[in-house]
C-alpha cells in the first residue's frame, strides 16, 4: 500500500491507543467518570476512482488483416473505461478494478470471425468487440495477524498472505471466459520519497475459459478432448506466479514541480498446458499450441496530481492525469512465435503482431 494509506492507518491506530491511555487513566480518578472510547470504523481508508484512457495500439490474439501493401496489421484502437476500489482495513488491503475495452474495428464483434468476415466466410463490417474484466487482491498482513513487528527490518514492511481471482468476458467470436484464482505472499517495501514496491510470488490456476474455435461441430464432428472440446470450456494445469507494483512521488522535484509521481507492475505467469486444452496439438515448434510464459505488464506510468497542482495539497490526487506504456508478451500464455491462425499465418508463419501488445497509451482518473 502506499505511504498516504499507511500514514492514515497508523494515525488512526495511534489515536485509538491515546484514547484507551486517557480511558484508563480517567477510571483512576475518583472524580470523573469514564469515558468510552470511540469506536474505529471498519475500514480505515475507502478510496474509489473512475478512470477513462485511450489506447492506440491495443490487440486481441487472432484478430489482425491485412493491409493493400501486403503488411499485416494486429493492433487496434481502444478506449477503456476503469472503477478501481482500495480499502485498508485492520488485518490487511482490499483491492478491486473491473473495466470496459471498446474496440475498433479491427477486433470485431460476432458474428464476425476476423475483420471484415464473418461465419459463413462471407464479408461483414462488424462492430468492434466489448471486453469486461475484472480483478481483485487481498491481502493479510502478519505484522497485524500476529500483533508484532518482527516482520519490519530495514526496507521490508511487511510479509502478507495474498489471494484473488481475475475474470473476462468479451462478445466477439472467441467468447472467451476467464476466470482464475492466485494464491501466496506478498513482500512490502518501502521505497524513497514515500513510495514502495511490493513483490507477490503466487500460485496461479487459470480452471476456467472458453474458446468457440475448439467447440466440437464447429469444423466437423471431431473427437472431444483430442480434437476438439465438447463445449469450447477449457481448463489449465496450475502454474506459478509473480507480480510486482511500485509507487514513487519524484520528491527530488523542486517544491513548485512536486506534482508528479511514478508507478508501475508487471506480471510474470508460467505456462499453464496446452493453449486449446487439447495436449495432443501442444508439440513443438511454429504449428504448437503450448502456452508460454506471459508477461503483462505497464512498466512505468507517469501520473500529474493536477487537482493537487490547482488547488492545494488538500485536494491531492482527486483529478490525475497520465501517460504509460504498456508491454504483454504472449498474451494470455498464446506463444507469440507459433499458435497458427491466431499469433502467427498458417501457411508462412509470419507474426500475426496479435499476440504481443506494446502501446503508449494516456487517461485522466478522478476520485469520488
Amino acid at each position: 500500500m502506499s505511504f498516504r494509506f499507511k500514514a492514515v492507518a497508523a494515525t488512526a491506530l495511534s489515536l485509538a491507543t491515546l484514547a484507551i491511555g486517557g480511558w484508563a487513566h480517567a477510571a483512576d480518578l475518583p472524580v470523573k467518570a469514564a469515558k468510552k472510547a470511540p469506536d474505529l470504523p471498519f475500514f480505515l481508508v475507502i478510496d474509489d476512482r473512475v478512470s477513462f484512457s485511450w489506447m492506440p495500439k491495443g490487440t486481441d490474439p487472432g484478430m489482425w488483416s491485412t493491409r493493400p501493401d501486403g503488411s499485416i496489421n494486429g493492433t487496434t484502437a481502444k478506449q477503456v473505461y476503469s472503477f478501481t476500489h482500495f480499502d485498508l482495513w485492520a488485518y490487511g488491503t482490499n483491492f478491486f478494478t473491473i473495466s470496459m475495452f471498446k474496440s475498433g474495428h479491427n477486433d470485431p464483434a460476432s458474428p464476425c470471425t476476423a475483420p471484415g468476415v464473418n461465419i459463413n466466410g462471407t464479408p461483414s463490417d462488424c462492430a468492434g468487440a466489448t471486453e469486461i474484466y475484472g480483478l481483485f487482491r487481498s491481502t493479510f498482513g502478519w505484522n497485524e495477524l500476529f500483533n508484532t513487528k518482527t516482520f519490519t527490518a530495514g526496507p521490508l514492511h511487511n510479509i502478507s498472505f495474498e489471494v484473488g481471482m481475475d475474470a473476462n468476458t468479451e462478445n466477439n467470436f472467441l467468447a472467451p471466459a476467464k476466470r482464475d484464482v492466485v494464491g501466496g505472499l506478498q513482500f512490502a517495501f518501502d521505497l524513497p520519497y514515500k513510495g514502495y514496491i511490493d513483490v507477490a510470488p503466487l500460485v496461479y490456476w487459470e480452471f476456467l475459459n472458453h474458446n468457440a474455435f475448439t467447440q466440437c461441430g464447429l469444423f466437423g464432428a471431431g473427437v472431444a478432448g483430442v480434437t476438439c472440446n465438447s463445449d469450447g470450456n477449457v481448463s489449465y494445469r496450475a502454474t506459478w506466479a509473480v507480480e510486482i507494483n511500485y509507487y514513487m512521488d519524484l520528491g527530488f522535484l523542486p517544491p513548485n514541480m512536486q506534482f508528479w509521481s511514478i508507478s508501475g507492475r508487471a506480471g510474470w505467469y508460467g505456462p499453464k498446458g496446452d493453449s486449446n486444452g487439447l495436449p495432443a496439438l501442444s508439440g513443438i515448434g511454429r504449428f504448437s499450441t503450448a502456452s508460454k510464459t506471459e508477461l503483462n505488464s505497464e512498466p512505468i506510468r507517469l501520473t500529474f496530481d493536477a487537482s493537487k497542482a490547482a488547488w492545494g495539497d488538500k485536494y491531492s490526487h482527486f483529478v490525475d492525469l497520465w501517460v504509460a506504456y504498456r508491454y504483454w508478451q504472449n498474451k494470455f500464455g498464446l506463444d507469440h512465435n507459433a499458435m497458427p491462425g491466431v499469433c502467427t499465418v498458417a501457411a508462412t508463419g509470419q507474426s500475426t503482431n496479435s499476440c504481443t501488445e506494446s502501446t503508449v497509451y494516456g487517461g485522466v482518473t478522478v476520485k469520488f
